[in-house]
């Protein structure tokens, strides 16, 4: 579960309003400019938390290293001041959650570990 507020199931549960927002959501995916630097949206999940990197270990070795190699050819575009060549950019259909669902997962995870941890044995005679 996100820790901030979103919409989206709102939005999902909601035909109509998502066929209005649809333009909108890749108008503003397009404009936000990670795709033409070759970035997918969850490669701008920032490392910091320490829930990202337990996420990022438990990503497969192949899915690791792309997302070191977007990061890295988007900080060359960024250092350059260019943007990739067309061709190269994320399209919308490979512009999909990997990390997202692992962390979504590692959350749910503390939260199992919480409630366990907080349970009560009580003791019958």
């Amino acid at each position: 579960m996100p820790s901030y507020a979103t919409l989206a199931p709102f939005i999902v549960k909601r035909p109509w309003l998502h066929n209005l927002l649809k333009p909108v959501a890749s108008w503003y995916a397009n404009a936000a400019g990670y795709r033409q630097l070759g970035l997918r949206f969850d490669d701008l999940i920032l490392e910091e938390d320490e829930d990202v990197l337990k996420a990022i270990q438990r990503l497969s070795p192949k899915e690791s290293y792309d997302r070191v190699y977007r990061i890295r050819r988007a900080y060359q575009c960024s250092v350059s001041h260019k943007l990739l060549p067309k061709d190269q950019w994320t399209k919308p259909e490979e512009d999909v959650p990997y990390l997202s669902p692992i962390l979504e997962q590692i959350k749910a995870e503390h939260k199992e570990k919480e409630a366990l941890d907080s349970l009560t044995v009580i003791k019958s005679h």
